[in-house]
């Protein structure tokens, strides 16, 4: 069974996308519509723009989700998903591409929830970091034992854990993790406190921006970040989507299971190879490759 994964923020580069718009006139058919409902040149910076404005958040997610969204569709009849997934922001290119959302009602999801996360960033001192050679139990333990508000956000593979919270909060945490043994503990150049309880005021804004988007029953099941399991009830998924803003991304968990379900082969779609080499960290010897055009 083919398991579809799609990456989330931090998968980005410059030029990610172009050989898409180049070589497709689907692609470059889609990419102009995305610039039309965007309401600028997002190509202009996928392509040819600097790391920093890439960087933000509001272009980040939007870029991220193009690229997979448009590639997923560039493959065509080739892309016959069995299952799917995507970490974080992953999760919305996920649902247009086994058909719970269209391309237009996605793009805006992820726009109007890059905003909204932005705002969030900017109200209030946040980040992330990364623990790695600790147990998940062991850095759920530094964070109940952290003063302030920090939690676990990103279960990415055994032995790597995201957390995230309060600068201050997050630095404690940091510093714990290392007296309890952790190899590495490393703050993020993130924007903020994705995936923790500061993202409540974003999460607001996009529930509502959910609740009025049609949300159709897909084509094969998608395991989302808040529960891990298959889901196809497009109810059950829209407050799963919902949830996830304030909710760990539960990545281990979700390809344990899919694998459990039956995948025998995981396939990523979208820029760069992160989510190929978690799954690797999960089982090393799950066949595993990237989307490409013409494959």
């Amino acid at each position: 069974m083919k398991a579809y994964v799609f990456p989330g923020q931090g998968a980005q580069f410059i030029g990610m996308g172009k050989d898409l718009y180049d070589n497709s006139e689907l692609g470059k058919e889609l990419f102009e519509k995305a610039n039309e409902i965007l309401g600028f040149r997002i190509t202009d910076i996928m392509f040819d723009g600097s790391t920093e404005e890439l960087k933000q958040t509001k272009v980040t997610q939007p870029a991220i989700f193009l690229h997979s969204v448009i590639l997923s569709k560039v493959i065509g009849e080739e892309f016959k998903p069995d299952m799917v997934a995507g970490h974080s922001l992953g999760e919305i290119s996920a649902l247009v591409a086994n058909g719970t959302l269209g391309f237009e009602d996605g793009l805006k999801l992820v726009y109007k929830r890059a905003l909204a996360m932005q705002a969030a960033c900017e109200a209030e001192p946040s980040t992330m970091a990364a623990v790695l050679g600790l147990s998940d139990e062991d850095v759920e333990a530094v964070c109940d034992e952290t003063e302030g508000i920090v939690v676990a956000a990103n279960y990415n593979c055994p032995g790597q854990l995201v957390i995230s919270g309060s600068v201050e909060a997050v630095n404690s945490a940091c510093d714990l993790a290392k007296e309890k043994g952790a190899k590495r503990a490393l703050v993020l150049p993130v924007g903020g406190a994705f995936h923790s309880p500061l993202m409540e005021p974003a999460r607001e804004e996009l529930a509502k921006a959910i609740e009025s988007t049609e949300f159709k029953t897909p084509v094969c099941p998608v395991y989302q970040n808040v529960t891990t399991v298959a889901v196809t009830k497009p109810e059950e998924i829209k407050q799963n989507l919902i949830a996830q803003l304030t909710s760990p991304v539960r990545w281990t968990q979700t390809v344990v299971q899919m694998m459990e379900d039956g995948a025998t082969e995981f396939i990523e779609v979208g820029p760069g190879k992160v989510l190929s080499g978690l799954v690797k960290k999960v089982d090393r010897k799950m066949p595993t490759s990237s989307a490409s055009i013409g494959e």
